[in-house]
């Protein structure tokens, strides 16, 4: 056991120090949206329900009227490649419209994330794939509440 989990981590620093030397060359396989529509609405990953593109790195900002909440659910259908604290391919959600805002959340693996409520009227959404082991990946939906 002991073995394997030396293997394991010596292959992430591999992996982590690959994907810093790529993602400069990445940038023009990026996705995601700025989305602002009053009712909601539903975003996915890439080739949602087939599987993900490797390499993809997709950004997604909710933003709610002045005074609302947003409320995140992601569909039973989920799948992100598993990894030790989520360390490759996942969904990351902060509370707020920047990648430096306060961290919600990192999820990965077969187990749909729970609902995610921001405390403000923004949602910042990251999903990243390295450049192994897609699988199927999400779809989220949102909608707005009152605030406080």
């Amino acid at each position: 056991v002991a073995s394997l989990i030396i293997l394991h981590l010596s292959g992430a620093t591999k992996k982590g120090t690959e994907k810093q030397t790529t993602s400069e060359t990445q940038k023009s396989v990026q996705c995601g949206s700025w989305t602002k529509h009053a009712d909601g609405g539903v975003f996915t990953s890439p080739n949602y329900p087939s599987k993900y593109p490797p390499d993809r790195e997709c950004i997604y900002i909710i933003e709610a009227a002045p005074r609302q909440c947003i409320e995140l659910y992601f569909d039973e259908k989920y799948s992100i490649e598993p990894s030790w604290e989520c360390k490759f391919d996942h969904i990351e959600v902060r509370d707020g419209p920047f990648g430096f805002s306060p961290i919600i959340g990192r999820f990965c693996g077969q187990q749909n994330p729970p609902v995610i409520k921001s405390s403000g009227r923004f949602l910042w959404i990251k999903f990243f794939a390295d450049g192994e082991l897609e699988s199927m990946g999400f779809s989220a939906r949102y909608n707005f509440t009152p605030g406080k």
